[in-house]
């Protein structure tokens, strides 16, 4: 008797959730037949630098070559800019792929993989689809609570993911703050710092990520072009790690992980710092004015040192996402990151986020005052 396939499959995987990306602007459009714009999944609205886009296209002419498997231009520029070894950078397929390296060579069956409550959701998957245990710490007012996620470590916890800035929340915490979170937690546990939106923070105790590597040997950096370099469709990211940690990421890695043109427009990224610096001015300026707008239609959105805005709706927070859909405005629900009473805004251009102001302002009259 044949079994079905799908028994081959671990339980562990069976029960995974699915990742949600936000709606693509195509979708909504040719759905609901009107012009929208996408303010869902905190893409740089100033899009890429155009020294990154014409480094792109020459890559592309020779696209019918393997790309250079060891990264090896990229990795120089990026050790020379954070002062680490050449054999301490990972390049990888966003940061995505560096999570789940992480999971996959720390954690298996009978150990315990680590984040917070309301944290980027891919942690938790792929602490889950290591066949580990996962535990969710509790957040304190949409915050990492960092004295509680050290508490929950055990002899079994073998790594522990936190984002700082915070996705979706845009929370942040200081130096000192992750400086004693570091001293309470066993260097056998790796502590995994995602800093993805780390260029919009403005808090003046950021901390100094690089500078606690070099203290704390069990410490996995994760930056990407994503975000304040407007590469996200090109899927690139990269880790700061000792050798010995990349160079075992770099074995269960798939072969050419990174392609070509990424690796063209990311160095070319690098090398374009007044867009860098473009794209945060207008991230703050616009952050700063859609979080006083949103606070004066009555609604509470979390301070955020982020790309983003998190706004706590109430129980209407489905709805009023999808009043905002047929009014063109794709924004991003957030029950299934365990938010079901929050939306997800990003910051977009001055005349995106005055059209999402205009429809919110529609919205938000038919929500009754005590949801808000």
């Amino acid at each position: 008797m044949t079994r079905p396939i799908d028994d081959l499959i671990p339980d562990y995987i069976r029960g995974l959730p699915v990742y949600v990306p936000g709606r693509p602007i195509e979708d909504v459009e040719r759905e609901l037949k009107i012009r929208a714009i996408k303010l869902a999944s905190n893409e740089n609205p100033l899009g890429p630098s155009p020294k990154a886009v014409e480094a792109a296209q020459r890559a592309l002419q020779e696209s019918h070559r393997y790309p250079d498997g060891g990264t090896l231009r990229l990795r120089e520029k990026l050790a020379r800019i954070h002062g680490v070894s050449l054999d301490e950078i990972f390049i990888g397929l966003g940061s995505s792929e560096i999570i789940d390296l992480a999971a996959r060579l720390t954690l298996g069956a009978g150990k315990t993989g680590l984040t917070s409550e309301g944290s980027y959701a891919p942690f938790s998957i792929a602490i889950r689809a290591s066949g580990a245990k996962l535990v969710l710490a509790p957040m304190r007012d949409f915050v990492f609570d960092l004295p509680a996620i050290a508490a929950a470590v055990t002899p079994e916890t073998r790594i522990a993911y936190l984002a700082n800035p915070n996705n979706p929340t845009g929370t942040t915490f200081g130096s000192a703050e992750f400086s004693e979170f570091l001293e309470r937690v066993p260097t056998d546990v790796l502590v995994v710092l995602d800093e993805a939106y780390i260029h919009f923070a403005d808090r003046r105790d950021m901390l100094r990520s690089v500078e606690l590597f070099r203290q704390r040997e069990s410490l996995l950096i994760m930056r990407t072009f994503s975000k304040v370099y407007g590469l996200a469709g090109m899927r690139i990211g990269y880790g700061i790690a000792r050798a010995g940690f990349v160079a075992a990421m770099n074995k269960l890695r798939t072969p050419f992980n990174v392609a070509g043109v990424s690796q063209a427009a990311a160095l070319a990224a690098l090398d374009d710092a007044e867009h860098v610096k473009r794209s945060i001015a207008a991230n703050a300026a616009e952050r700063s004015r859609l979080s006083a707008e949103l606070v004066k239609l009555g609604l509470r959105a979390v301070p955020s040192q982020s790309s983003f805005i998190f706004v706590d709706i109430g129980p209407r927070a489905t709805s009023l996402y999808d009043e905002l859909l047929q009014e063109g405005v794709i924004v991003r629900p957030l029950g299934w990151m365990g938010f079901p009473n929050a939306i997800r805004i990003s910051v977009g251009t001055r005349e995106e986020n005055d059209k999402l102001l205009a429809a919110m302002s529609r919205c938000v009259q038919t929500v009754p005052e005590k949801a808000r």
